[in-house]
Order: structure tokens, then C-alpha cells, then sequence
């Protein structure tokens, strides 16, 4: 696959950066965030280039963090109520094949002792 080069803009800086063709807005707009972050540090007072750089770094993985807890916990429950869904199922189907078995014995009984007694034989 070739590769695409476009120009982006951080923290005051133009850079020349590659990417998948086709990838280039996408790559932007990344840059566009990263950049709006930079200028929320600089406007909170902050002005070294790798103070502010690190900062916004925090800043969006706070923001990636918090997102993946958001969603974390959804993708958990959903897990935890089908294992729950599932088990029920599983004890309605155990309980159900117990009744089945216990009615096959009970008939299996009863046809013994109608063999036997009609073939007229002794109880065993």
C-alpha cells in the first residue's frame, strides 16, 4: 500500500507526516485535536513547548481513560447478564432433562410390571 504525506500543525510547528493513502483528513483531524489541546494548556498559563506538550498529552489520555470506563462497564454488564441469562437457561434445562429421565424410569417401571404381569411371571 502506498503511502501519503501531509502537512499538520502543533503547538505553533508545521510537520510533514505520512499515512496510508486515503487516511489524510483523518490524520487532521487527529492533529486538529491535539492541537486545540495544546492551546487549552497555553491558555491555562503554561509555556514550555514540552510542558504544554506533555500536558495535552495527559490531558487526552484523562479524556481516553475516562471514555473507556464509560464503556467498559456497559460491555461488562452486558457480559455478566448473558452469563447469568445462560445459567438459568442451563438449570431450566438440567431441571427439565430430570424430569424427563425420572418420567422415563417411572414408565420403563411400568411396562416392566405389565410385561411381567402379563407373561404371568413372578416379581423380581
Amino acid at each position: 500500500m502506498s503511502m501519503a504525506t501531509t502537512s499538520i500543525r502543533i503547538n505553533g510547528h508545521s510537520y510533514s507526516v505520512g499515512c496510508e493513502n486515503g487516511q489524510e483528513r483523518h490524520l487532521q483531524a487527529m492533529a486538529l485535536l491535539v492541537e486545540r489541546k495544546t492551546q487549552q494548556v497555553r491558555a491555562m498559563g503554561f509555556t514550555g513547548e514540552s510542558h504544554v506538550l506533555v500536558l495535552a498529552a495527559l490531558l487526552l489520555a484523562d479524556e481516553i481513560q475516562d471514555l473507556s470506563a464509560q464503556l467498559l462497564p456497559e460491555s461488562t454488564n452486558q457480559a455478566v447478564q448473558d452469563v447469568e441469562r445462560m445459567r438459568a437457561e442451563q438449570a431450566l434445562a438440567t431441571t427439565r432433562l430430570t424430569d424427563l429421565a425420572e418420567n422415563a424410569e417411572a414408565i420403563a417401571a411400568l411396562l416392566e410390571r405389565a410385561y411381567i404381569e402379563g407373561a404371568g411371571l413372578p416379581d423380581a
